[in-house]
């Protein structure tokens, strides 16, 4: 079936260009509000009768200030994501990271001064109605405090960290996004490291695996490059959390995370514990496919007859259609998205690989990028990011610290909603149709589950390893395959697993957020635990938004219990694994019963 030309995202409304005056003007703008805050804090009105309005003037400055800077981030970080060899884009962030070391030096000035004023911080928060609902954030920023070094210091470490851990970090993106090797020798086809990937959904397991011998080829091209990377990242951040006093990387993460090791702990066990499970599922998975044992590249393939292609118009109207059945506030966000070309979906060189929802505060908007390939799996993927934009368009309203959600709970609304589209799919499937979803489902589940605890088990042993010194790519591609053993075990062959997750994956290039991986297995379980909940309560949609409302103000625990959850006991965890079981066992039955 002949390809539609897909979309390309409008992001007019934001900025009509990164060289635009209003681009410029906003950027101008935020410098002036980090200038007004620095002031408020040396005039030493904070030691004044009237405390209480030196509070909410700095606050709100502060916010606003943090309005501009996320605003023009996202977009700078929009422009240069879809063409990673745009010379102007990368100009354009270069100049919002150098604004950005201001508002980093007023931050730490701010907790500085909070800290200082703390009794009378603590006292606002608990008797004037203002400032109640910052008590949790600020309670936090208070944290965060305890965590800083000394204002040079930490100027310095923001000035280094554009041309240390974030351009490694770009690095693996210009890279990944645009190495290619020939495909075709008789043509000179090439094709780029992201399309090699892309056809690990291919029915023809040949295709398959050629694919994936071929990206292995590019990976061992790069491999020094990006083994220095990796190291010089997770080098960095060794050395700066170690200076801020935290115990290790992952300590920092939990706090980010908004949650404590108990519920981590909880959290990895239940994962740890069913692991059988999803071997089950891939050996079932491997008969269907005719073939003794899975390799890597069959993780991703399609089972059954039923293939379905999903052109991106059919995707619109069943996404649309399964979010209103939900409720119709969310149908109608869906629809708007769409409709204002706020998607940009067509794969292409020079774009990054999978996909990210991104908002900007000062539009009140967000933007989706994804790389439709007309399978389910990509309209999964479009609800998912739908589902993080729908709850940006329910926080986006409130003030910037009482909308920043951890990724633990960001993950929530984007796994609910592919959730609901998977259920709606699977309800007008045939036998032949049913099938190929529910693998898919379980296919999706297996990673968030099972290759994110490997990545897990990864960073633990890669921050270990890297304490004793640099670690060369030899090393990182043993140390990926024995974490991809411990994993998925018998469930894979054991000869065709995948030594360059490391290199692949972005997430181990962020020296601010690392552990990027735990949060997801977080968000699949709790996502299906809440839509467990939502079964038979008409009323739920109403709590749904409330639940969402709150992620930004509060604690990952205080925010479950909200609806009903207790995160912190193994139990609550299983209740969202057993979700999967249950089609796990109907997978198998099923691959039985065809076998």
């Amino acid at each position: 079936m002949a390809r539609q030309t897909l979309p390309r995202w409008d992001l007019d409304p934001i900025y009509p260009g990164i060289t635009s005056e209003r681009f410029l003007s906003d950027l101008s703008r935020m410098g002036e509000l980090a200038d007004s805050v620095d002031a408020m804090l040396d005039d030493g009105a904070f030691r004044s009768d009237d405390f209480a309005g030196w509070f909410s003037a700095i606050l709100s400055a502060y916010q606003e200030m943090h309005d501009y800077l996320e605003t023009l981030d996202a977009y700078a970080n929009a422009v240069l994501t879809t063409d990673t060899s745009d010379v102007a884009a990368m100009n354009g962030l270069n100049k919002v990271e150098a604004a950005a070391l201001q508002v980093r030096a007023v931050e730490v000035k701010l907790l500085n001064t909070l800290a200082f004023a703390e009794d009378n911080v603590e006292r606002l928060l608990e008797e004037d109605g203002r400032f109640v609902p910052y008590r949790y954030v600020v309670g936090q920023l208070l944290e965060a405090q305890k965590h800083q070094m000394s204002p040079a210091e930490e100027s310095l470490a923001a000035d280094l960290n554009r041309s240390g851990t974030d351009a490694w970090g770009r690095l693996q993106e210009a890279v990944s996004s645009s190495c290619s090797t020939i495909w075709d020798a008789t043509t000179g086809e090439r094709k780029t490291v992201i399309q090699l990937r892309a056809l690990a959904v291919d029915p023809d397991r040949n295709v398959r695996r050629t694919a994936f011998v071929k990206e292995l080829e590019v990976w061992k091209e790069h491999e020094i490059d990006m083994a220095y990377a990796l190291c010089g990242v997770k080098g960095a951040t060794l050395a700066l959390d170690a200076r801020r006093g935290w115990g290790d990387p992952l300590d920092r993460s939990i706090s980010q995370a908004r949650i404590d090791r108990n519920v981590l702990d909880a959290l990895i066990s239940v994962l740890e514990r069913n692991l059988p499970m999803f071997r089950r599922y891939l050996k079932a998975k491997a008969k269907l496919l005719g073939i003794d044992r899975l390799a890597f590249y069959d993780l991703f393939a399609p089972v059954g007859s039923f293939a379905k292609h999903w052109s991106y118009d059919e995707a619109r109207r069943f996404i649309i259609r399964q979010f209103s059945a939900f409720s119709p506030r969310m149908g109608e966000f869906a629809a708007e998205a769409f409709e204002r070309n706020w998607i940009d979906a067509e794969p292409r060189r020079g774009k990054v690989g999978g996909a990210y929802d991104t908002a900007f505060p000062l539009r009140g908007q967000s933007r989706i990028l994804s790389n439709f390939d007309y399978s389910f799996s990509a309209v999964s993927t479009l609800a998912h990011e739908l589902g993080h934009a729908y709850h940006d368009s329910i926080v986006l309203g409130l003030p910037s610290l009482l909308r920043t959600y951890p990724m633990t709970l960001a993950e929530t609304a984007s796994i609910f909603s592919e959730f609901i589209v998977f259920q709606g799919a699977l309800s007008d499937s045939d036998d032949a149709g049913k099938l190929t979803l529910i693998e898919h489902f379980l296919q999706d589940a297996c990673q968030v589950c099972v290759d994110i605890l490997c990545r897990f088990y990864f960073e633990n042993e890669l921050f270990a390893r890297r304490k004793e010194g640099d670690i060369v790519a030899e090393e990182l591609c043993s140390m990926m395959i024995d974490c991809q053993k411990r994993t998925y075990g018998d469930g894979l062959d054991e000869t065709a697993l995948h030594p360059y997750m490391w290199a692949v994956k972005g997430h181990y290039y962020s020296s601010d957020l690392s552990f990027y991986n735990y949060p997801y297995a977080f968000g699949q379980l709790f996502g299906l635990g809440l839509s467990a909940k939502s079964q038979g309560d008409p009323s739920f949609p109403e709590t749904y938004v409330k639940i969402l409302s709150l992620t930004g103000r509060d604690s990952a625990v205080n925010v479950a219990a909200a609806a009903g959850c207790d995160i912190t006991v193994e139990s609550f965890w299983q209740e969202g694994m057993d979700v999967i079981a249950a089609y796990c066992d109907r997978f198998v039955a099923m691959a039985e019963k065809l076998g």
